[in-house]
Parts: structure tokens; sequence; C-alpha cells
């Protein structure tokens, strides 16, 4: 064969960055010796990707502390390649300290690594820099006669027949690259406004208002939004602590004595959503003792037999007993082990009646009842998703201080390792999401589910929000929230149902979450080309991959052999790229599956001489 074989991967950021060091670390057994070029096409620097680039505020950080951030495997991983393990982010910031390794970087952002503790909360540039050191080191140790090609720019489509070589045509070139296989792993998508938010648009457009919608809130252009002017905020997950952020500390505010000390150019935000609550605050503690033998309920064997149904699966009734059943066998297994003085009977006798209980059943309740006095102790899913439900407040000034005894209530518990059972639950969630992402597209209401519960974020953002409420920089809508466009008023109103018959009127609403990942409205034109081509997309618009290797599915139901895709925008999404150590990083599973599929096609192309690689 006259070329060397030519892998294209779309995507430079962690999810690019993991799968090249599956390929290092795979390449031995299954490509030695042989020769490939790896083309990396990213506008963003690799490593960190946009996401996670060094160009964006010092103000913003992750929602997870330093120990608990892992690009590398370990014996936890259920894969086929070998473990190749590497520092977590803290231990890698103890080495830079401890000179045993060397970054690039500007003298502040050097300070602050060398600064890092286990259990700070790091900044996205300090993450970035991090990524690119990992980035870094598996090119390092790719086998002699693989090399990576970086190409800084946006890939706009993918030509080429199944059986032959594809062309990836990249943005300001003339000639394609060519390739013998593509990989996608471009990450959170923008995305045309939904036709709800282009009505918001046109209304506001009409009437000299301001309407920010769904975005990256580090991409958008705040400078819109007018200090002192009320803004309302429809939105109260993490997208809302980056606004909230960008618009107090960012415009010169401070926190001092756990008060904030406005500088005078805030506006005020009135912010609501669907729970009308924030995201649950990040667990302050670390895990100590016995850990609950997980999955029980919802692994491996019981997943295979979900996929074998003929029937398509209902996620309420087909799935979400199982992972109800799971997160409670967490939860008291904790509580039944660790706390027993607040139980009255031994964990053998309830696990046993526990296991043979439908869910949420007359029968498991009052198992659940008799076994655990302390309401406070048991676990009610339902409550948790929705805190806010039938509660009613006469005025929005009454709910203020109701929603900051909650928030601190929250912080409280989720900081007191008394109440441990809520780390067992978060290792459940872990556990289901590895098995769930398996299934396909189960809907959004799962993936909501899990980020309200296991990635919200930090207490130290929670205290800032209570300051901030204090100070009446930021005002509480509460649940339900609903926003009207009164054509008549040229003005935005915003009400929920935790305050009936109450409205804010604002000239600014932001949606602050990100834009849904949907093929059908997606901003990215390699996806778009993709879908037009004849790529398969589920009913809420994500690409339809193989669930083994991350192959790209066609509408008629077969995997492309030359086309893969990993990352959100698919129906093997993941948690996220990157995980807690010894949590099994679903992740890192699906890097290894597509790297060794993509190496051992690569290598019987080679051995085959070339035979079956057809003129594209």
């Amino acid at each position: 064969m006259s070329e060397r074989p030519t892998l294209v991967v779309v995507g430079a950021g962690p999810r690019g960055t993991g799968l090249i060091e599956r390929i290092a670390a795979n390449a031995p057994e299954l490509y030695e010796g042989r020769q490939l070029d790896i083309h990396l096409v990213d506008p963003h620097p690799p490593g960190g990707g946009r996401i996670w680039r060094r160009d964006q505020s010092p103000l913003l950080w992750m929602n997870s502390m330093a120990e608990d951030v892992t690009m590398f495997t370990d014996d936890t991983v259920q894969q086929e390649g070998p473990i190749r393990p590497g520092p977590a982010l803290h231990a890698w910031a103890a080495d830079v300290r401890e000179g045993r390794v060397t970054v690039r970087a500007e003298p502040e952002l050097l300070a602050e690594i060398r600064a890092l503790g286990g259990q700070d909360f790091p900044s996205r540039r300090l993450q970035s820099a991090y990524l690119g050191w990992v980035y870094e080191q598996a090119v390092s140790t790719l086998p002699q006669g693989i090399t990576v090609h970086e190409h800084r720019g946006r890939a706009l489509r993918v030509t080429g027949p199944r059986g032959g070589r594809q062309r990836v045509w990249l943005q300001g070139r003339d000639e394609p690259l060519t390739a013998d296989l593509v990989v996608l792993t471009i990450g959170h998508l923008d995305a045309e406004p939904a036709p709800e938010h282009v009505e918001l648009a046109e209304f506001a457009e009409r009437h000299g208002l301001v309407h920010l919608p769904p975005d990256f809130t580090a991409d958008s252009d705040l400078s819109v939004l007018q200090a002192g002017e009320p803004v309302i905020v429809r939105g109260f997950g993490l997208a809302f602590i980056d606004l909230m952020v960008l618009l107090t500390e960012g415009r010169g505010g401070r926190y001092e004595n756990g008060a904030y000390l406005p500088s005078g150019k805030e506006p005020v935000l009135y912010v609501g959503s669907r729970r009308g609550v924030p995201y649950h605050s990040k667990i302050g503690y670390g895990w100590q003792g016995e850990r609950p033998p997980l999955p029980r309920f919802l692994g491996p064997d019981r997943t295979e037999e979900l996929l074998s149904r003929s029937e398509p699966l209902d996620f309420r009734r087909d799935v979400w007993p199982l992972v109800d059943k799971e997160l409670g066998y967490a939860h008291y297994h904790r509580l039944f082990t660790a706390h027993a003085e607040r139980t009255t009977v031994d964990w053998p006798v309830f696990e046993e009646k526990y296991a043979a209980a439908d869910a949420d059943s007359p029968e498991l309740h009052a198992l659940i009842a008799a076994a655990v006095p302390d309401p406070a102790d048991r676990l009610d899913l339902d409550a948790l998703d929705r805190p806010l439900d039938k509660v009613r407040y006469p005025s929005y000034d009454a709910l203020q201080q109701g929603l900051r005894d909650y928030i601190t209530a929250d912080l409280d518990r989720r900081h007191d390792p008394a109440h441990s059972e809520d780390l067992a639950v978060f290792l459940g969630l872990l556990t289901a999401y590895g098995q769930l992402m398996r299934l396909g597209d189960i809907g959004s209401w799962w993936h909501g589910f899990f980020s309200y519960l296991a990635s919200g974020p930090p207490g130290p953002r929670l205290h800032q929000l209570l300051a901030l409420s204090r100070a009446g920089v930021v005002r509480f809508l509460g649940a339900g929230t609903t926003v009207e466009a009164d054509e008549e008023r040229g003005i935005f109103r915003a009400g929920s149902a935790t305050v009936p018959g109450e409205w804010i009127e604002a000239r600014a609403l932001v949606e602050a979450r990100l834009p849904e990942p949907s093929l059908e409205r997606t901003r990215s034109p390699i996806l778009q080309a993709l879908y037009e081509d004849g790529a398969a997309a589920t009913a809420t618009g994500l690409l339809s991959v193989h669930p083994d290797d991350g192959r790209i599915l066609g509408r008629d139901g077969r995997p492309h052999p030359r086309r893969f895709a990993l990352g959100p925008h698919t129906t093997a999404r993941a948690s996220g790229a990157f995980t807690r150590p010894r949590t099994g990083g679903p992740a890192f599973r699906q890097n290894d599956a597509t790297a060794r599929t993509a190496l051992t096609f690569l290598r019987d192309l080679l051995c085959s001489g070339g035979s079956d690689r057809l003129s594209a």
C-alpha cells in the first residue's frame, strides 16, 4: 500500500485527548510497528478544546474538587485495553509544585497550579493546563511511526463511500484531508434557536428588549445587561452560576466576611426554573469505610436484558424502577452499615426484604418506614427532584427567606458526613449512568436529574448565592417559572407556581442553560452534513451510534465502517469526558472500545495490502 493509513479526529478537547491516550495505550498490542497519521482538527488548542480553553475568565471554576478529576484509567474501568495510570488533577499540581512536571503557563496561572489542594475547586483555566499536559503526554507515548498533525480550524463535512477512504473538508482549505477512518469528538454544540426562542427574539427586537438564548455563558455578550436593571433568568443550573459570577465579581463586586459588596454595575437577577431551586451542592467530604456493592439491581446482565426486548423501552415503566431500587440500595446500605444507630433491624434482614419488594410498592414503603424511623433518613427521590411542589408563598418577598433557608439546609447536609448516605447515592448515580449509556436515547429527563443531584455547584458558590440574595442582587422566582411576552406593553413578564398571581417585569430575559443537542438544529456544519447524508438521529435529535464502539448508524440501521462519534451529541452520551478516580469512567470505556476498533480496522487494512481501500 503506497500511502500511510490515516485517522482524522475532529475535536481536540478532553474527549479527543482521551481517544488519543487510548490509541497510545492499545497500539503496542494491536498496531505494533506500523505507520499511522492522526490528524487532529479543532479551532481551539488541544487538551482543553473550546469549553476548557485557557482564554476565559479566571473567575469561572470547575464544579468538582481537584482530587475528583482524572483523565487516566484505573482497574475500576471495565475495558479491554491496558490500564495506563496517571495523576489526578491535584496530584498533577503537586508534581508541578515539586518540580517533577514542567508546565508552560503564565506566572499567575502557574502560581494557581502550585497552590492547588485536593479539596479546592480549580478554575477552568487551571483544568485547561492539566488537559493540555495530558494531551502532550498521550502524544509523547504514541509508538514510533504514529504521528499527530494538528489543524487549527473547523471541519465542515465528511464525504466518501462506505467502503473507501473518506474526505474531511476544512474551513479555509481547498484540499480535504483524506482518511481511512474519521472520529468525531466535538463535545457540546451550538444550536439554532428553538421556535419558542425565535419568537422571543423577534418580540425583543420589535420592542427594543434583550433576549439571550441558550448558550455557553462564557461566550455570551453580557454587556447588553444594564446595571441596576431587572433581568429575568430562566434556568438555575451551572449556566446560571457562571452568569451569576460574571455579572457580579466579573463587574467588580466582592465578598467580605460572608457579605457581598456590590460595585454598582450589577443588574438584578430574577432567577427561576421548573424546580425553582439551584442544583444540589457538591458533597464536601470524602468516602470512608465500606462501599456499597454496586451495581445490584441495574448491572450489565439487566442492561442486556433490556436491550434484547423487541418492543421500544419506556424509561418510566421499564428503566426507572431499576434505577430507583439501585439508588435506594446504595442509600440504605450506607445508612445501615455506617449509621446503624438510626435503624431498627440488621442489614441482612433489611437487604433480603428490600431485594424482594417491588420499587415504589406499599411493601417497600412499609419496610422502610419500620426500619428507618426518621423520615429525614429515608430516600425520597420525588421530594429531592421537586422540593417546592405544593409549596406556596404569599409574595416574592416572603419566598426569598424560604429559599435561603432551603439552600442553607442543603449546604449543611451536603457537608455533613453524618449524612454520608448522600455520597452513597452519588456513587449509585455514577454506576447507573454507566449502564444507562448503553440504552441509547432515553430522553432528557434522566440527564437533567443526574446533573441536578450529582453535578451541582461547589458549596462556596451557593454561599455566594446566599450573599447575593441577602444583598438583593439575586431574587428567586420559584418553581414552575413561566415567561410571557406582553405585546401590548412591550415587556417580559415572569411568574411561578410558588407565588400564584404575582408577576415580575423586565426588559431583559436570559435563558441560562446550554443548547439541547440536536442534529436538526445544530450549528455544527459537519454534523449537519452527516445528517443530510443519511446518518440516523433519534426523536430528540441525538446522533445514533453503535453502543459498543461508537460507529455512526445510518437510517437503515447499519453502522458506518469508517465513521465514529463520541460525546454528548450521541446516543452513547456519557456523564463527562473525565471523572472521579476509581468510579469506572464510562467515557474511558467508550474511548478504549473506539480506539481498539479503529486500530484493528487499520491493522487489517494494512495486512490486506489495502485491497479494500477503495478509491474515494
